[in-house]
């Protein structure tokens, strides 16, 4: 049947740009006036009084200095500091969940580059780390838009779901399950942000990346990469979480708990993951006979400015550039698992037949991902 490849990709960035200074300005306008409210009980040593923030802090524990949100006008409301219900999603289809709409915006591009319609493809996967509506299934939904015929289903694996998506849909295509597929990472983030933590306000930002696959034998892309090999890995592990589900229809007094949103031990995610990632790199080259030098390009997950280098520097031997590892965090923020295939999608294009890159998502769950991918 032929090897199989990623025939095109396509990313959907939100109109909404939102700057650090534009975050910090509203989020310190607000805690100020958190503070003033609550001065008697602070006074008292009963509250903690809300830290200040600076796009300083923020570039320096992050990275990031910008971030897209399909609502960019309730986060930064002081009041409200939360999103608006987004409007003006890239269709505007009735009743269509914006998340769907943001999955179709992509598809469309990375189906284009495909050379492909929406009635080509028979199998559909939304994989992402938070999902707007859990029945029926978001993909199923994106099926009937385009068209698609087969199956399609929703997935998630947090910051690993793009590559789980496309190691899962490579699966189905090499077992004849399929012919062509698309697997989209919509990650509709900013609703689970908590915009009043001072830690955590500025970590997400909003954007989906789609992959088409088919049989090398079968594409006409001009822009076709085949996957040579992948590795998977997850741990069980409570230092990233995400607690809003549907314990928050029974347990309501609990809504505006910190932890039924996103929570983070950054620290010891830093002591514990990477090295495992790096590890899990390291032993797939050896057994597949690779060198890092092999490597053109490293699309590395997108979540913090200081893991990326501290990866691509253990790997690489010393500091990364722009062309070893892109970066484009510092742009869109945390995207969960949209992040390294947006970095694909950017920085694919000087690529020539044999050059070979790696593809590696890892963060909550534990989990990681790990796809070279070889230029057809």
């Amino acid at each position: 049947m032929g090897g199989i490849v990623i025939s095109g990709t396509g990313v959907f960035t939100p109109k909404h740009a939102v700057s650090n200074d534009a975050l910090v300005e509203s989020y310190n306008a607000h805690s100020e006036a958190w503070n003033n409210e609550h001065a008697a009980e602070i006074a008292a040593g009963t509250l903690a009084a809300r830290e200040m923030s600076s796009s300083a802090f923020i570039e320096k524990a992050s990275g990031i200095k910008n971030r897209y949100l399909m609502d960019g006008k309730g986060p930064t409301e002081v009041g409200r500091m939360r999103p608006y219900l987004a409007e003006g999603a890239p269709d505007n289809l009735m009743g269509t969940p914006v998340q769907v709409q943001m999955a179709l915006a992509a598809a469309k591009t990375a189906l284009e580059e495909a050379n492909l319609n929406g009635e080509d493809i028979d199998l559909v996967i939304i994989s992402a780390s938070v999902w707007e509506r859990f029945i029926p299934s978001m993909a199923t939904e994106l099926q009937s838009i385009l068209g698609a015929k087969g199956f399609a289903f929703d997935m998630s694996m947090a910051c690993s779901s793009a590559t789980f998506g496309i190691s899962t849909a490579t699966d189905a295509l090499l077992s004849g399950m399929a012919n062509k597929a698309l697997v989209v990472t919509a990650e509709y983030l900013s609703p689970l942000l908590n915009f009043e933590e001072r830690d955590g306000h500025f970590i997400f930002g909003d954007a989906a990346v789609a992959m088409v696959l088919e049989r090398e034998t079968e594409t006409t892309s001009k822009n076709a990469f085949r996957i040579n090999s992948r590795k998977l890995f997850t741990e069980y592990s409570t230092n990233i979480q995400a607690g809003f589900g549907s314990r928050a229809m029974i347990e309501r007094d609990k809504i505006n708990d910190p932890a039924m949103r996103f929570v983070q031990n950054g620290r010891v995610v830093f002591k514990e993951l990477l090295p495992k990632v790096i590890e899990i790199v390291q032993n797939q080259m050896a057994e597949t006979g690779r060198k890092i030098e092999d490597f053109k390009r490293l699309w590395l997950h997108q979540a913090n400015i200081n893991m990326n280098i501290f990866a691509t520097r253990k790997l690489l031997g010393r500091d990364p550039s722009q062309e070893d590892a892109p970066i484009i965090l510092d742009d869109y923020a945390n995207t969960a698992g949209a992040g390294c295939m947006i970095a694909f999608h950017k920085y694919k294009s000087d690529f020539v037949k044999g050059d070979l890159g790696l593809i590696c998502s890892f963060g909550a769950s534990y989990s990681a991902g790990y796809i070279e991918v070889e230029r057809l």
